[in-house]
């Protein structure tokens, strides 16, 4: 069976916390690259968080999964850890929430629960106004941190501190990951590697090949070309 690959929107929930739902029915080794998130996911008989990426790392899964993707900067309301201590990790449930964790895990395995259950179950609290300015700027594509810092009334070391326990990284990290992301998802239509670097916000190829290889672990040709 072919892969299939589909994200859709949350129902309900709390309000700004839950990016989208994901699904997907293939079985063959994935290679996940970075994206500023964190992700609540069911697969292989396990349910488990899936940490703020900075590098790109194989999954693989005997088959279909589905998952929660929160959205930059609010995991951490729900699951009652920063996202900065699960940077890089997969962390089952069970760890995470001791036994509460372990049951909601058991019920969402069993179709007793679904993971949005397990997030509307947690609830959230209020999101941090200024770290989520910050994001948006960073979405917005600012050529440096420094311009998206501008004009905020907290000092830029507690901002930075703040965003990097909602975030999972700091400011910086975020803005060269939301600017790959913004390269995949223009590589289907740019009819090269400098128009795709330009395009994307790059300061020229080079730029765009040296975060390609730090992030996806693959040349920039490479990689791009699965994208077409």
């Amino acid at each position: 069976m072919a892969t299939v690959y589909r994200e859709t929107t949350a129902p309900g929930g709390p309000s700004g916390v839950v990016r989208c739902l994901w699904e997907d029915t293939g079985t063959a080794p994935k290679r996940i690259v970075p994206d500023g998130c964190v992700d609540l996911v069911e697969s292989g008989g396990e349910v488990f968080v899936a940490g703020p990426d900075t590098a790109a790392w194989t999954w693989e899964t005997s088959g279909p999964a589905r998952g929660v993707r929160f959205a930059p900067g609010r995991a951490g309301d729900v699951l009652g850890q920063g996202a900065d201590e699960l940077r890089d990790q997969r962390v089952p449930l069970r760890d995470l929430w001791g036994r509460e964790g372990e049951l909601l895990a058991e019920r969402v395995l069993s179709g007793a629960a679904s993971l949005m259950d397990v997030v509307q179950r947690r609830g959230a609290g209020r999101a941090d106004r200024e770290v989520s300015a910050l994001i948006a700027r960073l979405d917005d594509g600012v050529p440096r941190v420094s311009a998206a810092l501008d004009s905020f009334t907290t000092g830029e070391r507690q901002l930075r501190r703040r965003f990097t326990l909602a975030v999972g990284y700091g400011p910086a990290t975020y803005l060269r990951v939301t600017r790959f992301q913004r390269a995949i998802g223009l590589a289907g239509t740019a009819p090269d590697l400098a128009s795709l670097a330009f395009s994307a916000g790059y300061a020229d190829q080079a730029h765009l090949s040296r975060d390609c290889r730090e992030f996806s672990g693959l040349k920039a040709s490479e990689f791009f070309r699965a994208r077409k």
